[in-house]
């Protein structure tokens, strides 16, 4: 009788656990990418968020600023408000506020995760195309590591070790 009990158990809390499996694993691929950010922004000096290795691209602190945007853009999306994805990277300018803002980003979109994967299957509006909300979630978490990588290179170019090589 136990063992029937056990087995029922199982069989009902399977789906209630991986409920949530195609979010939970959206958001680790974006808090990895978000949180090596964050760290970047702290390990660079302030003098070099103006740093730009060409002059036809973004700045180190512009990327940060560009990234802390995107992603209350995309969680926005997903939580049904709109928010402006250049809003951070014009307005916010030192190294304090930038990393401020990343530390709100993370906030916000801590939100978007939480979120059940029944109801981020829910089709919405992302850059005029009908997509899941998971799909946001995850072009997110892409959109982080592409930026990141860009920091990477600034910072390698900058003969600093990127967080994601100090371990």
């Amino acid at each position: 009788m136990l063992k029937r009990a056990l087995t029922l158990l199982s069989i009902v809390a399977l789906p209630l656990g991986a409920q949530s499996t195609n979010t939970a694993n959206a958001k680790m691929l974006w808090e990895g990418y978000h949180d090596y950010i964050a760290a970047a922004a702290k390990d660079v000096p302030e003098n070099l968020y103006s740093f730009k290795p060409s002059p036809d691209v973004r700045s180190f602190g512009e990327i940060v600023g560009h990234v802390a945007g995107a992603e209350k853009m995309f969680c926005g999306m997903v939580l049904g408000e709109k928010m402006a994805e250049d809003d951070v990277e014009k307005n916010v300018k030192t190294k304090a506020g930038l990393i401020a803002a990343l530390a709100d980003a993370k906030t916000y979109c801590n939100k978007a995760y939480s979120q059940t994967d029944a109801q981020n299957a829910a089709m919405i509006d992302v850059f005029g195309q009908q997509r899941s909300k998971l799909f946001a979630l995850l072009s997110n978490g892409g959109h982080d590591g592409e930026h990141y990588g860009n920091l990477v290179t600034y910072m390698r170019i900058n003969k600093m070790v990127p967080p994601s090589s100090k371990r």
